[in-house]
């Protein structure tokens, strides 16, 4: 199995360390696995039900029982939604999926120590399966990022090298730290994380009796919910699986929103912003590493790229919250951006929204 870079093409065999293009794009994964229902372990539970969708890993998988996540259907304002529950992965993260399929192929190749930059929730996913793995970790954080994600980083074993700056200064420091020789297990970049993620949507289309909903809303930082979704949705819609492809929906913090600034331009590339304080720290990602793939899924798909401000995001979780639904800023922007969206989702479509992170999480 090969790497391919979804911009020049440039094709690198397995196994390998390197995890973006020279040129500077993402790599994808080259003959994945045609989707098959018949290849779903239905014995089991949790995401490796489906590791025969995975590309081949020989070596027993690392695992916490990450997938396996309850969609919860809730009456909204007189909107249909289903509640993905994300938060109740293992370190309280949707991140769990991609980094529980990177960290089996990363052990199963001999590699013993691995970095990555992190606002917190990917972080601690990596020191949790890092742990469980006998890995080595090293994560290089925003020194202004939220206590109780640095805690819970720590108390796995990782290395936390605190950054001081904006979001951006922690990924250029983690790179320094790649050119010296480290082993970079990138959720921004690595297509194997990103193969992972994708589990959620063969377990929602699962879940509905393969009806896939209207709609899906996701919070998007540098966009590998959104990617591996659409991913792999086209790879059921085209073994007919399913027999439609829904509207994909990106919402962002008005207070860093690269996405929009390039919807509202129709541009192919997303602009590297000055990104502004927010309390969705999760998703305040200056350049999305997945970006023009995030737009063009939404695009193809009849989306949107939407921004909410601050007091919406935290309106929205109090919301949640009063439905027991305790999730945190990142986790709502979704729920603040349903106002915007009254004039095109229908009250009678089906409205997915995965609540990504746990309330716990954030200050």
């Amino acid at each position: 199995m090969n790497l391919r870079c979804s911009n020049c093409g440039r094709q690198e065999p397995l196994p390998t360390t390197l995890w973006r293009c020279v040129c500077g794009q993402p790599f994808l994964l080259d003959d994945v696995p045609p989707f098959r229902r018949d290849a779903i372990h239905c014995g089991e539970r949790g995401l490796w039900r489906y590791r025969d969708l995975l590309p081949p890993l020989d070596a027993e998988p690392v695992t916490l029982g990450e997938g396996g996540t309850p969609l919860l259907w809730e009456e909204w304002e007189g909107l249909r939604l289903g509640f993905k529950l994300e938060f109740l992965s293992p370190t309280a993260s949707f991140k769990d999926r991609g980094t529980a399929v990177l960290v089996s192929f990363l052990r199963s190749w001999g590699v013993r120590e691995v970095v990555d930059d992190s606002s917190g929730n990917a972080g601690a996913s990596l020191a949790a399966y890092g742990a469980r793995a006998g890995l080595r970790a090293r994560i290089f954080v925003p020194a202004h990022a939220s206590p109780a994600k640095l805690n819970q980083i720590a108390v796995y074993g990782a290395e936390i090298v605190a950054v001081p700056g904006p979001r951006f200064r922690a990924t250029e420091a983690a790179l320094e730290a790649v050119a010296a020789g480290a082993c970079y297990a990138s959720h921004a970049y690595h297509p194997l994380f990103v193969e992972g993620v994708a589990t959620l949507a063969y377990e929602l289309a699962e879940s509905l009796d393969w009806h896939m909903p209207d709609n899906l809303l996701f919070p998007v930082g540098n966009g590998s919910l959104v990617f591996s979704t659409y991913l792999a949705m086209k790879r059921m819609h085209a073994a007919m699986a399913i027999d439609r492809m829904p509207r994909l929906f990106a919402v962002q913090a008005r207070g860093c929103a690269p996405l929009l600034a390039a919807w509202e331009t129709a541009d192919e590339d997303v602009p590297s912003i000055s990104c502004g304080a927010t309390v969705a720290e999760g998703i305040a990602v200056s350049q999305p590493s997945l970006g023009r793939y995030v737009l063009q899924a939404i695009r193809e798909t009849g989306g949107a790229v939407l921004a909410v401000e601050d007091s919406d995001i935290l309106s929205a979780r109090q919301a949640l919250a009063r439905r027991g639904l305790y999730v945190e800023p990142s986790a709502a922007v979704t729920v603040a951006a349903l106002p915007q969206l009254r004039k095109c989702i229908d009250p009678q479509d089906l409205t997915v929204l995965p609540l990504t992170g746990h309330g716990l999480k954030s200050s």
